[in-house]
């Protein structure tokens, strides 16, 4: 079964949930994912990338992530919002550690959640977050609905999060960002067979793997030509050799982020 690439990894269920990711990514949305903090890649800060947001529960657990579209609106994956309410969410950002206590931290006055989405691999995965509290960081552009062709295979995007560095292992400590290429429809749909809905979703990463998003970095951003083109979704495992990640279109659902933004 494909697991969620960035599904939720918070410190009360990591015990709980590592030896049944395996089987169970997409069994609930409490689940670990099958995405890694980045694998293959290198550490950074959110000095340089101070979109990049840290999605924690009450406790400041962090289980995803999220990208900063504007003051108080963040957009992440649908999957991780599943089961949540306003009260059990926290957004943090400008910390790149996650022991830190720099930044800004927000409650979350809403919750919007793509009414289409059922679970990952059937697409329509995203969501957008309305804060309580603005956030004082730039925020990202974001693709338009018609910027289809930023999608080319072979583009080089941009990943970035604190999950963990290999499937099932330990989550990063601090930011981590990775580029890996933009795979081709035909390819990602090789891999995936009819899970890859090429309407709502885009692949990236290498033949030979070695470079991915994996547990606690859904809903993460995928950054094309410094432009926000897509959220950390799903996948098979991190980093494996003929499985690249799987991340939302974000092209496709442009106009209904933009209607939760402007809201």
């Amino acid at each position: 079964m494909f697991g969620l690439r960035r599904a939720r990894k918070t410190a009360a269920i990591t015990v709980a949930c590592a030896a049944a990711a395996a089987t169970t990514l997409l069994a609930s949305p409490t689940a670990s994912a099958a995405p890694q903090p980045i694998v293959g890649g290198t550490a950074t800060t959110t000095a340089a990338y101070p979109f990049v947001m840290q999605i924690t529960d009450a406790s400041g657990n962090q289980f995803c992530g999220g990208t900063l579209v504007a003051a108080d609106k963040v957009v992440t994956a649908a999957h991780c919002m599943v089961g949540e309410s306003t009260s059990s969410v926290r957004v943090v950002g400008g910390r790149t550690f996650l022991n830190g206590t720099d930044g800004t931290v927000s409650k979350v006055g809403k919750i919007w959640i793509n009414p289409n989405y059922t679970d990952a691999t059937q697409g329509n995965d995203v969501s957008v977050l309305t804060l309580s509290t603005s956030m004082p960081y730039t925020a990202a552009k974001y693709v338009s609905a018609s910027d289809t062709g930023v999608y080319a295979a072979g583009a080089t995007a941009r990943i970035l999060g604190w999950g963990t560095t290999s499937e099932n292992g330990s989550s990063s400590n601090q930011l981590r960002t990775a580029t890996v290429p933009l795979v081709a429809d035909s390819g990602c749909k090789t891999s995936y067979g009819s899970d890859f809905v090429q309407s709502d979703m885009v692949c990236a990463g290498y033949a030979s793997g070695g470079t991915d998003t994996c547990q606690g970095d859904s809903g993460g951003p995928l950054l094309i030509g410094g432009v926000l083109a897509g959220i950390t979704s799903w996948g098979e495992g991190c980093a494996e050799a003929g499985y690249p990640g799987v991340y939302t279109r974000l092209a496709t659902f442009s106009d209904l982020v933009t209607a939760q933004v402007r809201g």
